[in-house]
């Protein structure tokens, strides 16, 4: 573990796939599974950057497409390291869907995704401290540690009922 921290940009992915017809639904569009699998990917690469370790995902808040992602467009999905605690981190991943022909670019979906760092053991480990220091990254943080305690509610009251 690097107990001195690590900056969001020091960990951050971007990834692009070209959308191919066995990607796509029957009406031409990218499947919403291949893009949430795109996605763990991206958060993934994103969080074993900042840990150095393998990771696995705990949690994935909920994902919504606003719009869809032709087959001949490209995805682009942007992963950002946003919280971190003992031995889990937050990774926030945008994705956008891209046109190659006039090279314009669409916000199509965001969703955060939880990450635990694992040990040789295969059991939870540390991971380095989240170095915040623009206005954007202090405030989400905040937004992610809100996100935290809500997820944490959700889930003693699962406990209980």
């Amino acid at each position: 573990m690097n107990s001195s921290g690590k900056r969001p940009g020091d960990s951050a992915v971007t990834m692009t796939e070209l959308v191919l017809p066995n990607d796509a639904n029957p009406l031409g569009n990218i499947l919403g599974g291949k893009v949430m699998h795109l996605m763990d990917i991206a958060g993934a690469i994103a969080a074993s950057r900042h840990c150095n370790r393998p990771v696995v995902t705990v949690y994935v808040d909920g994902i919504s497409f606003q719009e869809p992602i032709r087959v001949g467009e490209v995805v682009v999905l942007e992963a950002t390291v946003t919280w971190t605690g003992n031995t889990s981190m937050e990774v926030m991943i945008k994705v956008y869907g891209e046109d190659l022909t006039s090279g314009t670019r669409r916000h199509t979906n965001t969703a955060y995704f939880t990450f635990v760092a694992l040990d040789d053991e295969g059991k939870p480990t540390r991971v380095p401290p989240l170095i915040v220091e623009s206005d954007e990254e202090i405030r989400q943080f905040k937004e992610a540690t809100i996100r935290r305690e809500e997820r944490l509610k959700r889930r003693a009251r699962a406990k209980l009922g």
